[in-house]
Formats: structure tokens, sequence, C-alpha cells
């Protein structure tokens, strides 16, 4: 068979070029430190981490919005800690204007504390989270949610709060009613009030003594004076109970106990005198108690029973609120709880999706270096190979 020197040649050129192709690839793995740069390298591999390079994209999409509701959260928080605070500053007050030495002028200055204390919550009520974006609004995350009308505060935000888009259901801000707005009247289960007081008789807040013999109706204590001797009828719902005439004695503190609720009537009751305890509703707000303690305080001329029951309800009405504010806040830190567990989730995720694109085209630095030095002795001996071939022409031996 002949085989011509150009043929040679060409072989020599071809072998010396996959050599030099060969170690250049070497060379461009160990210089990356990934045996995969291109999806020609290796195809299975290259889709693996493709695969695992958009799960990792998507979970730092999620971690974003994650982190968008840990901030509006912690905002939150913090606006109804403060808003807790301020309220502890009223009940302060509140409690200092049941001085019996205070006259109606050290009253009115009290009654101007808590106005300030009023205007600050309604500030914190209306807090933005410098974005434009209102804590309290609900799904109205760009509208004002409380609004300060003549008939008193009103809420304007929307229903529901708003979500971020992280696939799990996070807070990006609050619905507002719930803390500001729906406290429960009286002691949360029941209300008292004085329906009709010209004695010296108030009625307390009152408490829940057996649970189970609750019932939804209205009861009236009706007081009748006759001949010096005070007694008192409890009506259901407008109609007698065996509690019809019962002596009461003035003076001092009483408590009366009808089907699971007891409430105290203090003082001296005047004929005709009426009390009610009626269930509680959630329709206290923050507001209205507020401006209703400070409309008492600014009432010149009552007697002192008249503030004993204004105190009694402002300070029961203000637990309340208290209480409903408080609920809120720790709503918003089983949230922040929530957001913990889901950032830790995703920190797996990004971990898992980043150790499977590493597995796919990660190089095993050892095994490379060793590769590159067997190319390079073989490119070596490639050169050499080719400089002897091209000697092997009849002209070097007959050159003189």
């Amino acid at each position: 068979m002949r085989i011509s020197t150009a043929n040679a040649y060409n072989q020599s050129i071809d072998a010396l070029q996959d050599r030099q192709t060969a170690l250049v690839k070497a060379n461009e793995q160990m210089t990356t430190g990934k045996r995969v740069n291109r999806a020609g390298d290796d195809p299975a591999a290259a889709a693996r981490a493709e695969r695992a390079l958009a799960s990792e994209a998507r979970v730092t999409a999620s971690q974003r919005a994650v982190d968008a509701s840990n901030n509006a959260v912690t905002l939150t928080e913090g606006a109804l800690g403060d808003a807790e605070e301020l309220l502890q500053q009223a009940r302060e007050q509140l409690v200092a204007a049941g001085n019996a030495t205070y006259g109606d002028s050290n009253r009115a200055i009290l009654a101007d504390h808590l106005s300030a204390i009023r205007n600050q919550l309604f500030s914190v009520a209306n807090r933005a989270d410098g974005a434009g974006n209102y804590l309290f609004a609900g799904q109205a995350t760009d509208q004002r949610p409380f609004v300060d009308a003549a008939g008193g505060v009103q809420y304007q935000g929307g229903d529901g709060a708003a979500l971020a888009g992280s696939g799990e259901p996070l807070p990006l801000n609050m619905d507002g009613q719930g803390p500001w707005m729906r406290a429960r009247t009286g002691n949360g289960v029941f209300e008292t009030r004085a329906v009709t007081a010209t004695g010296g008789a108030w009625i307390d807040s009152g408490r829940v003594t057996n649970p189970s013999a609750l019932t939804a109706s209205t009861y009236s204590i009706q007081f009748s004076v006759a001949a010096g001797v005070t007694t008192y009828s409890v009506l259901k719902d407008g109609l007698a109970t065996a509690q019809t005439n019962v002596a009461f004695t003035p003076g001092q503190s009483q408590s009366i106990q009808v089907d699971g609720m007891s409430a105290a009537i203090t003082g001296a009751p005047a004929n005709g005198d009426a009390f009610e305890l009626r269930p509680a509703s959630s329709s206290l707000t923050v507001f209205d108690t507020l401006d209703r303690a400070i409309a008492d305080l600014k009432t010149p001329l009552r007697s002192n029973t008249q503030i004993a029951q204004s105190n009694s309800t402002n300070l029961a009405n203000l637990d309340s609120v208290l209480g409903q504010l408080g609920a809120g806040r720790a709503q918003m830190g089983t949230a922040l709880n929530r957001i913990e567990g889901v950032t830790g989730r995703l920190s797996a995720q990004k971990l898992a999706s980043q150790t499977e694109r590493t597995n796919a085209e990660s190089l095993d630095l050892t095994e490379a270096i060793s590769d590159f030095s067997n190319q390079q002795t073989g490119y070596d001996a490639a050169l050499k190979a080719y400089s002897m071939v091209q000697r092997l022409s009849l002209f070097n031996y007959v050159s003189p």
C-alpha cells in the first residue's frame, strides 16, 4: 500500500489539532472550575444545571416577597406596640381622674392630655411603610385607612390584608378594622350601663360567674324605695324573674347575680333608678372610647356618682380596646414566626438547587489535574511526531 508524504503530514496535523483541542478544553475546565461550560460538553448535565438554576431563581424571587412581608409586618407590629403604649398612658389619665380631690379644672387638664394622646393614636393608625403603602389599609394599600369625620373616626380601607406573592399567604399590611374598630363592649361578654341614675348609685363592668348559664337576653335591674326600704327587681327581656323586690342595703356595694353574670352596684339608688345588662357587641373603637372619655372629663358640675360611673365605664372600654390591640399585635407576632419558617424553607430549597447545579457542573480538581497532565504529555508527543514527519522528505537525504 502506498502512503504519500502529504497524507502523513495531514494525519499528523489532525492529530496535533485534536490534542490541542483536548488540552484547551482541560485548561478551560481547570480555569473555570466547571466540568460543563456549554451544553455541548454534557447535554444531560447541562439540562440538570439549567433546571437547578431556574429553581434557584424562583426561590430568590419568593425570598424578595418574603422580605417585603417581613418588613411590613415588623413595622405593623411596632405600630401596634406604640398604640398600646399610648393607651396605657391614657389609662393612667383615667385612673387619675377618679381622684376624689380633683375638681372640674383638674379633669379638664386630663381631658387635654387624652386629646393629645388621641391625636397621636390617629397618626399611628394612618402610619405608612415609607413607600406610600399604609400599614392598616388592608386591600386598599395606597389609601389612608382612617378619616376623622364629624360623627367620629371612620375606616375607609379595604377588607382583608394585602398578601405577598411568595406562594404562601404572607401579609403585606393589616386590615385595620380588627385592632382599631372592633373591640368588644363592656367586659367582652356583656356590658352594663345606667339607664336612670338620679340617686347615688353606680354599677361596675361586671363579670361572668358561670359561662354555661349565659343567655343572649337583656336584663334590667329596677330599684324601688318606699318607706325607707330599698328593693330591686330583675327583668329579663322586659319580663319579671324570680328576683323580685329583693332587699338592697344602700351605701354598700352589693353584687347582683343573674344567669351566670354578676354586677356590683355601689351607693344609694333612688326610687326609679334602673341599670341594664346586655350582651356585648364588637362595635367599640379606640377613638370612640377616647372621645367619650374626653367628653365626660370636660363635662362640669357632675356628681360624684356620675364621675364614678363614667370612670368605671371608660376604664372598662379602654381595657377592652387595649386587649383588642394586643390581639392584633399577637397576630403580627404569629405572622413573623411564619415568615421565619418560610425563610428557612426557602433557604433550604436554594441550597438544594445550588447543590444540584454544582453536582451537575462541578469539576473533580484532582481528576482534572491528572487529565490535564495526560493531555499535555500527549500534546508534546504529537508535536515531536509531527516534527519527525516533517523530516521524512527525499530532499533531506539528497541535499548535501
